[in-house]
């Protein structure tokens, strides 16, 4: 059986993958996936060859312009890509960049001291998963033009004419056969380029959204869009701060507990290790790591390395100064790091990621060099910065006195029993599946949309815990506090995974946590609340995709036998056919008639159709939902938990520090950031009145 089965497998069974074809076969490899993420990556491969060259002092502007048709272009005023005839590929040093996976000049050789690359494919990985990409480059008095399509070159360098620039310009179009979705999200750019010009001092870098703009567009020997002066959405980022400025940005909501924020950059053992930090009155910590300029949002040695100096010197000098005695125990990692908003950025000549998508760092040098060189300067900082050492150091006695409140509080209302699913929630009404994977729950607002779910749902898969009201924010509340509200108690002990350092995702008892309020601004509250519960407490959840959002549809309209239910006003005009004054005017008319749209009403209006060619005058009726409690069990069923037809929005987080800054801001205590954000919105606000 076996020589027989050796036999069928054969060298022509073994595929061999040509050029940048594995980047199209297995496109997770390289970007970490083709959904929204996998697409922005492109752009932060194109801008981190841009971003080198301002890290070796060779650019200081960087442009970056969102074009109509699903395009980007990146410019820069570095080196430019040398174009001359590469020695072993015998094409131009352009071509083979741009087409050659693990090509490039950040092998060794003296082109990059410091890069964010890690394997060198980052251009010729965009390019193969493009439909198109034009490069041009400006250098050693020319410009010079190539083009290439999913990856192959249409044909050979092209010299333009002579030019006094320098500098290189990319521009791609992501490919629709790779990504289901080419739009790129406006904030989701912004937010990381402003992250980027933090990180390098005295660079300049341009965004700008020029998807909009209909008119003549004239890029034929343009080097910067911003020259050919079209008022677009735009930002401009430059700092001289650096870090200190980032931190300075992430704590704008925040109250600082020391004036001076702690900074310091040196290098040890051939790592530059760059740091800034500053303790808040805030429970949560903000870590914000990168790596040559990259974005670690998983951390990585630089990070463990930070942690064990910080919490080593807090207690050495605690204890020196006689803050905490032998018998008090000494400070946690957990304890010292509540309130602290940090930024850990170090420069490696040879650095190690843990995957193509550098989430996190692996490089084992870092974590000696940070510990190194923080521990000794931020010692000397606390002597130097007795009044600051001392607001530090009650944060942190704070923190200790909290952790041990929360214990208690965990002992005794979250006991064993519960935390292990043997005393639930009376208002869970669970499902009958054991296994986790197809098991949901749905988390309602009120008893009388719980009492619906209950009726209408699938009671083999699907469980219903019905909130009462607006639970705790508990942005700015301690673990004891926050679990001595019934409604969160009920939420985390019908999870399963307990909370706080006992937290254990492995014990989650569902698969699909669906939070499912009404479509108002009582609902838009609740929901948020909830997000930021999961947020600060039960983060894993979000990362592991856990956490969705239920879309119960606005309307429900009736059409002779037929029912509709449309999910938006967008969908509503389509199914009446209508236009949106038109149908407002009738539902108006109607209400003045004596209808008047009350919960569970209806509205009768008559809309004009084309039948056969004669136009006839059609009765619909439209039911506009207010909330989920207006449903009977069927209707509920059919468009909110039916897996076969109801839509759930996935929570994920794009940016993780913004994240943190934007929950700080609008749930945090301090009004002022939150009333500014509301008047720089408030024209957007769609508002049911």
């Amino acid at each position: 059986m076996a020589d027989k089965k050796a036999g069928s497998y054969s060298a022509e069974d073994i595929s061999v993958l040509e050029g940048l074809e594995p980047v199209r076969k297995r496109p997770g490899m390289y970007i970490g996936g083709t959904g929204i993420e996998g697409l922005h990556h492109l752009v932060w491969e194109i801008f981190d060859n841009s971003r080198d060259e301002a890290m070796g002092g060779f650019a200081d502007e960087i442009e970056a312009v969102l074009l109509p048709d699903n395009r980007i272009r990146i410019a820069d005023n570095g080196r430019g890509i040398p174009v001359d005839v590469h020695s072993k590929t015998k094409v131009s040093a352009l071509e083979t960049v741009m087409t050659t996976l693990h090509a490039g000049g950040k092998f060794g050789g003296e082109g990059y001291k410091v890069s964010g690359g890690l394997h060198g494919v980052g251009a010729s990985v965009v390019n193969a998963l493009s439909s198109y990409t034009q490069v041009i480059v400006h250098r050693d008095g020319g410009s010079y033009m190539q083009e290439y399509s999913q990856g192959k070159k249409k044909a050979s360098v092209k010299k333009l004419g002579s030019s006094k620039l320098h500098g290189t310009i990319v521009t791609f179009r992501p490919d629709v056969e790779i990504f289901k979705d080419l739009t790129f999200v406006w904030d989701t750019i912004v937010n990381h380029f402003r992250g980027q010009a933090y990180l390098v001092k005295g660079l300049r870098i341009r965004v700008i959204d020029a998807r909009a703009y209909e008119g003549k567009m004239d890029l034929d020997g343009t080097y910067w869009f911003s020259d050919l002066g079209i008022d677009l959405p735009n930002y401009s980022f430059y700092f001289e701060g650096g870090l200190v400025s980032l931190v300075k940005y992430y704590n704008l909501s925040q109250k600082p507990l020391h004036d001076s924020i702690y900074y310091i950059e040196k290098e040890q053992d051939d790592v530059m290790v760059e740091l800034a930090l500053q303790y808040t009155d805030d429970v949560s910590a903000k870590i914000v790591a990168y790596a040559n300029n990259i974005y670690n949002p998983e951390g990585g040695t630089h990070i463990t390395g930070f942690k064990m100096a910080l919490t080593r010197t807090l207690n050495n000098y605690a204890k020196k100064e006689g803050y905490i005695k032998e018998a008090d125990g000494a400070f946690t990692g957990d304890d010292v790091l509540e309130g602290l908003t940090v930024v850990v950025s170090v420069k490696l000549r040879e650095i190690q990621f843990e995957g193509q998508t550098k989430g996190k760092l692996g490089s084992p040098e870092a974590q000696g060099a940070v510990a190194t060189v923080f521990g000794e300067s931020f010692a000397a900082f606390l002597e130097e910065h007795p009044d600051d050492a001392k607001a530090i150091v009650n944060k942190v006695i704070l923190a200790v006195r909290a952790r041990k409140a929360a214990k208690a509080a965990k002992d005794s209302v979250l006991r064993k029993g519960a935390m292990e699913g043997m005393t639930l929630p009376g208002k869970l009404a669970d499902c009958q599946t054991k296994s986790a994977e197809e098991a949901e729950i749905f988390i309602v607002e009120g008893d009388s949309a719980g009492g619906t779910a209950k009726t209408g749902r699938d009671r083999r898969t699907q469980a219903i815990l019905p909130l009462r009201g607006k639970i705790l924010n508990i942005e700015r509340a301690r673990l004891d506090k926050m679990l001595a509200s019934e409604q969160i108690r009920n939420l985390v002990v019908a999870m399963g995974t307990a909370i706080g350092d006992t937290f254990d995702i492995s014990k989650l008892r569902y698969h699909k946590i669906v939070i499912a309020t009404d479509a108002d601004v009582d609902g838009a509250h609740i929901r948020t609340l909830i997000l930021t519960l999961f947020y600060r407490y039960f983060r894993p959840l979000i990362d592991g995709g856990f956490i969705y959002i239920a879309q119960p549809p606005l309307y429900k309209i009736k059409k002779g036998k037929e029912i509709f239910y449309a999910y938006t006003d967008e969908e509503r005009l389509a199914i009446t056919g209508a236009q949106t004054e038109d149908l407002d005017e009738m539902i108006r008319r109607a209400e003045e008639d004596g209808g008047g749209e009350q919960e569970g009403e209806e509205e009768v209006v008559e809309v004009v159709e084309e039948k056969g060619g004669k136009p006839r005058a059609v009765k619909m009726h439209i039911q506009r939902y207010k909330g989920l409690g207006e449903m009977n069990a069927e209707e509920l069923w059919e468009t909110t938990m039916d897996p076969a037809r109801r839509i759930l929005r996935q929570v994920a987080i794009e940016d993780g520090a913004e994240a943190d800054r934007v929950f700080d801001m609008l749930m945090g205590s301090d009004v002022a950031p939150r009333k500014s954000f509301i008047q720089t919105y408030a024209h957007t606000a769609d508002i049911d009145i």
